[in-house]
């Protein structure tokens, strides 16, 4: 693809109006939780989209906007269907974007969630419009912005999975690895709770009457971390404990919170099965516990026709004049939702970013436009392969 080409050379034009939006996306917070602060940036997009003449459709559920979407028409069509997704919320608290706004140093920009993916969003959304109003041929294509991946997407997964399920291609603009790579496979993961009762007691007068809902959990915890295995690819995190109820009493009740990822769905059944038994045996007499599953997300498995969508996205990028490789992630994602329904999926297709989730989160500032321009190329050479 030449990047000469009209919709590319206006991307390439836009790249101090992307930093502008991306500014003003940065600098809302938007955790999962805030649904308020997720609607902000979805009026963001929804005013950019305006100006450039595309319409956005809100979806809610429960009261809540959990996406918003947006149909482009090509004025010239080609064959297939594309997706470009990505997700608004971060998992930073409300005023983290007033502590730390958005700011750029030595073509790194800094702020809450500007890699992870509010600089994904802004390509999309460039892209979309690069495509509306460009009389090249393109294939149809669609934006899906959401509010909770986060936390699992636990509200916008159903929305994903609908808008999804009609289209041959889908692109996850979550951020790009630091070494440029993009994701062809994720773990999935499963986060669990698990509660135990025990019987509250005086720790000095009444001692043999107490149940510890916390030495318990301890038990529990031994025998979840043995479940972990690095050459399966499974890992049992406890992340999260909690109990007790003063100093001097045995605890009556205890939390733990538990993040388990595998590779594949079977992988999944065994271990929440595993998980259970360790939940239902009872280390100290008259201790019980129940468990939930309280969010989900699939694993993203790579099949031959995702493996040549990256390698059409890998040879577009050459043409341009950079390189990419693909890897695996531990880390889940949306592209789950869409690889397990059939969409061929390619994931990671953001800018260039590092350091994801902390403080010192940045986004390469030089990787928006090629990015941009590579991804808009693929989609123009889909029509070009036999799928």
């Amino acid at each position: 693809m030449s990047t000469q080409l009209p919709a590319s050379q206006w991307l390439k034009n836009q790249h101090d109006n992307m930093l502008k939006l991306l500014e003003e996306i940065v600098n809302i917070d938007s955790n999962s939780y805030d649904k308020q602060g997720v609607s902000r940036v979805f009026r963001c997009l929804e005013v950019f989209f305006n100006h450039h003449g595309l319409v956005t459709k809100s979806h809610c559920l429960k009261d809540v906007e959990v996406a918003i979407t947006v149909e482009v028409e090509p004025k010239s069509k080609i064959s297939g269907s594309v997706l470009l997704m990505g997700h608004c919320d971060t998992v930073f608290p409300l005023g983290e974007a007033a502590r730390r706004p958005f700011k750029i140093q030595d073509n790194r920009a800094y702020g809450p969630g500007v890699a992870d993916m509010k600089a994904g969003i802004v390509m999309n959304a460039f892209i979309l419009v690069a495509i509306a109003q460009s009389k090249e041929p393109f294939p149809e294509v669609a934006g899906l912005f959401t509010c909770d991946e986060e936390i699992g997407s636990p509200l916008s997964k159903e929305i994903i999975a609908r808008v999804a399920r009609d289209k041959q291609f889908v692109f996850n603009s979550e951020p790009g690895r630091p070494n440029g790579n993009v994701v062809t496979g994720r773990k999935g993961g499963v986060f669990i709770e698990m509660d135990i009762q025990g019987k509250a007691a005086h720790s000095g007068a009444n001692f043999a009457d107490g149940i510890s809902a916390i030495s318990e959990l301890a038990h529990k915890v031994i025998e979840l971390d043995k479940l972990t295995d690095i050459d399966a690819g499974v890992t049992v995190n406890v992340g999260l404990v909690s109990g007790g109820m003063s100093v001097n009493t045995s605890a009556p009740s205890s939390k733990a919170s538990i993040d388990l990822r595998i590779r594949d769905l079977e992988q999944r059944e065994s271990m929440v099965n595993k998980i259970r038994c360790i939940c239902n045996k009872s280390f100290i007499s008259g201790a019980l516990a129940k468990m939930d599953v309280i969010g989900e997300f699939q694993p993203f498995i790579p099949t031959l026709q995702s493996k040549k969508l990256f390698e059409l996205y890998q040879s577009t990028l050459a043409d341009m004049g950079y390189t990419t490789g693909e890897e695996f992630s531990g880390g889940c994602a949306d592209s789950g939702v869409t690889s397990n329904i059939g969409a061929i999926t390619l994931c990671a297709t953001g800018p260039v970013g590092g350091k994801f989730h902390t403080v010192e989160e940045y986004c390469e500032i030089d990787t928006i436009v090629p990015r941009a321009q590579g991804l808009i190329g693929t989609i123009q050479n889909l029509g070009n392969q036999d799928w």
